[in-house]
């Protein structure tokens, strides 16, 4: 009797381990289930504090997104060599313009560069990288509906289900709208293309409006990348040159070594 009583028990924990993770709806491949995880997760982020409105608000209109998943799927560019990806994304126009911002935010890249040590010529290097200095964006798509599609897709739910609570946190202390929260395919943000996750972590008001805007107010950007960098261990004025420590930090910023080369290369011809 002891022993069919333990077996019991441990039918029954298999049973209801099988059952909350159906229930749990953790991802999938396809978009059938989607519409059930992302009840869930409303449940999971109002359980975390997130108000009711802002879920409502900014989870309405959210659908699985095929587009973004293919997008996903089929990403190339950091996979070249750096020749290649240099002669793609770099030009004399760009570096020229990215000398032009330098006197035209003097002051401005000064005061960032006396409060968080992050060389001025950086900051332009990944801007003008990003956006092309906030001059190219491209076609914004919803911010919500690529990171929910993101996070219930298997392949990086996690990370992406970690941005998606953060861009509701940006919603919810009143940095953006959730009509403002457009991006880049995979939940991008704003000039330097923060993920939202950084942006609630990382993002400053530099002009000194109580907002922290990363789309619109230049300031704002380039002093929430000076942040970022310096969290992650930039050390104030030295060398970002190769094989240096603070070349080794840009991979917080990016893992493909042809950006983080493209960067370095970048800054050093704005600084001349």
């Amino acid at each position: 009797m002891h022993y069919k009583t333990i077996i019991t028990a441990l039918m029954l924990s298999i049973f209801f381990i099988a059952t909350n993770a159906v229930t749990a709806a953790p991802c999938g491949n396809t978009s059938k289930g989607f519409s059930k995880w992302l009840t869930d997760f409303k449940k999971q982020a109002r359980a975390r504090g997130i108000s009711q409105k802002t879920i409502n608000a900014s989870l309405r209109n959210v659908r699985y997104s095929r587009k973004v998943i293919g997008l996903d799927r089929n990403q190339r560019s950091f996979h070249l060599s750096f020749s290649r990806f240099w002669k793609l994304r770099v030009n004399k126009a760009l570096i020229n313009k990215g000398k032009r911002k330098r006197r035209q935010y003097s002051r401005v890249l000064g005061r960032i560069q006396k409060r968080f040590g992050v060389q001025p010529e950086i900051l332009l290097a990944i801007w003008g990288l990003e956006t092309s200095y906030g001059g190219y964006l491209g076609r914004p798509m919803p911010i919500f509906t690529s990171l929910a599609t993101l996070s219930y897709d298997c392949r990086r739910s996690a990370f992406f289900k970690k941005n998606l609570f953060a861009a509701l946190k940006i919603v919810q202390r009143g940095d953006m709208r959730p009509s403002q929260m457009r991006g880049a395919w995979a939940g991008e943000i704003g000039q330097t293309q923060f993920m939202a996750d950084s942006y609630v972590r990382y993002a400053v008001d530099f002009d000194g409006n109580g907002r922290r805007d990363l789309i619109r107010s230049a300031p704002d950007v380039l002093a929430s990348t000076a942040n970022y960098l310096r969290a992650h261990g930039w050390k104030r004025g030295a060398s970002y040159a190769q094989d240096t420590h603070n070349y080794a930090v840009l991979n917080k910023w990016n893992r493909a070594t042809v950006y983080k080369k493209t960067i370095s290369k970048m800054a050093a011809m704005i600084k001349r």
